[in-house]
């Protein structure tokens, strides 16, 4: 063949490449754009428009206090419940105010790094220990159960001001008090400095410490507003979950709540289940290193910018991964997130381990599930085995097999394994769930609208509101997740299994997926 010929087969080869490399590029831009879409749809930032209304002064310990009313609904956005004087160092508690202080506005949230929308654009600061309440009443002695929402996230990243968990509407319809809860996360919550002084002593969970005092907040301040400090529920989504767990395991946290409601909260999914100390204080080493920090000079820490902190986090916390091997969840690489620390007194034990349930949460009912199609929005969904449809098949007869390619095990597996082991301890019941409503485009977030009363669609989706709405008030209550339209729900047990498959035909079922777990991750054990 000439060599000119040969040339221009090269070139032609290389083009034919070079577009296939160009559409692969941009197949996978599109997922990640559909996925930062959905996020932004779920995950977007409230900017409240209200106005101060004289009749919705009240009362707290730390002084009087104005917001909105909006649709018969007293409205607080932004009011603190503690403050951070500094960085990775608890909160102290409020000084006493003259006057009344307006709160119609969100506050701040944690410093962070954008992710999927999240995050970013918004006011951010060390000192973010504020929440925003909705009530229908004010000092009525109503005693209505207290909602008390934690965002996703993970550990680093989100806030409590977004569009979906506007509380008004659950409030309104349900007659439930709702709070949802900014506090500090990633570096600036979970920075592990206390080997360094002994005013650092809290600064591995500080994150978790900002939600132990907004709950202390609640309790001393949400008769106030016409809620039930003896009657308070935690629930949150993906990292919330997480956070609900976290709070079930640490004593300080010990009657400040009464139930919690985990919705996709794995804490094992990325790396072990909650940071071991020895890993924590080898990502402050490599932090320390890369900033240029040591003990003689520990006190910079106080100034530094916080996106070179945030940075030099970042890239000890993917060296760390690869040092200790923690694979990530989505393959190909190792990966790890900044999350609470297993140790000292604060959170002596993991909250799942092999052998089981934290004890501190013995006494708390616990309300926890995932959803069918969580990571589908990512590009998870794949062919399958003949045998994996075929399980699909047995375990969701009334779901359209297409979702077999795209059905969670990642979430789904460890939450089960929770769920087994809280079951196991013979304490407050486990209520288990899958929410399949719209597959496949039940993912990850999928089901907070319908929580919140905030869908606006069709009649279909406005009924799957009311259950699940419905549900999650009723289980605040009672601490029995039961409403009518579905059938009788009963609690969890490892051999019986039952877990409630929230969808257009709700349905009890016992044990159903094992068969497609096993196929989906081999030598899964629970």
């Amino acid at each position: 063949m000439p060599k000119e010929k040969k040339q221009k087969m090269k070139k032609k080869s290389h083009k034919i490449i070079k577009i296939i490399l160009i559409t692969f590029a941009l197949v996978i831009a599109l997922v990640a754009i559909i996925g930062f879409i959905f996020f932004r749809r779920v995950n977007a930032p409230l900017r409240a428009n209200l106005n101060a209304s004289e009749d919705a002064v009240a009362t707290t310990t730390a002084g009087l206090v104005k917001g909105a009313i909006d649709d018969g609904i007293y409205v607080y956005l932004g009011m603190p419940y503690a403050e951070a004087k500094e960085r990775f160092v608890r909160a102290e508690a409020l000084e006493p105010w003259d006057g009344v202080r307006e709160y119609t506005e969100y506050g701040a949230i944690s410093l962070q790094s954008s992710f999927m929308g999240m995050g970013g654009t918004d006011n951010q600061d060390n000192n973010c220990q504020n929440l925003n309440l909705w009530t229908p009443e004010l000092n009525d002695g109503g005693k209505r159960p207290v909602m008390v929402w934690l965002h996703g996230g993970g550990f680093s990243s989100g806030s409590a001001n977004e569009a979906s968990t506007n509380g008004k509407n659950l409030a309104k319809e349900e007659d439930v008090v709702v709070v949802t809860v900014n506090h500090r996360l990633g570096a600036a919550g979970y920075l592990n400095l206390s080997a360094f002084d002994e005013k650092y002593k809290d600064s591995a969970n500080v994150g978790m410490w900002d939600v132990i005092d907004a709950l202390t907040w609640i309790q001393d301040n949400i008769e106030y507003f016409g809620g039930d400090p003896d009657n308070v529920t935690i629930f949150g989504q993906s990292g919330g979950g997480a956070k609900v767990l976290t709070l079930m395991s640490t004593p300080y946290a010990k009657g400040l709540f009464h139930k919690g409601i985990n919705q996709s909260g794995a804490t094992e999914t990325v790396g072990p289940k909650l940071t071991p100390e020895e890993v924590s204080l080898r990502i402050t080493e490599l932090t320390l290193e890369k900033l240029g920090i040591t003990a003689e000079n520990i006190e910079d820490i106080q100034s530094i910018a916080f996106e070179e902190l945030n940075n030099a986090g970042t890239e000890a916390i993917a060296q760390v991964a690869e040092e200790f091997q923690y694979e990530s969840p989505f393959g190909g690489s190792y990966s790890y997130e900044w999350e609470p620390v297993v140790e000292g007194d604060f959170l002596p034990t993991d909250p799942v381990l092999d052998e089981g349930f934290a004890e501190t949460g013995y006494d708390i009912p616990l309300l926890i599930g995932s959803n069918l199609n969580e990571w589908n929005f990512m590009g998870r969904s794949s062919d399958v085995s003949e045998e994996v449809v075929t399980a699909f098949k047995e375990a969701y007869p009334n779901i359209d097999e297409e979702n077999a390619g795209s059905v969670d095990s990642m979430i789904r597996v460890p939450l089960l394994r929770t769920t087994a082991h809280k079951a196991d301890q013979g304490g407050a019941p486990v209520y288990s769930y899958i929410f399949t409503y719209g597959a496949p485009r039940c993912t990850h977030g999928a089901e907070i609208p319908y929580i919140f009363g905030n869908v606006d669609s069709t009649s279909a989706d406005e009924a799957m509101e009311k259950t699940m709405r419905g549900i999650w008030a009723a289980f605040a209550r009672t601490g029995i997740p039961q409403v009518d339209g579905i059938p009788t729900w009963e609690a969890y047990t490892r051999d019986g299994g039952a877990t409630m498959i929230i969808g257009e035909n709700s349905e009890l079922v016992y044990n159903h997926d094992l068969k497609l777990l096993e196929l989906l991750e081999p030598g899964f054990d629970y």
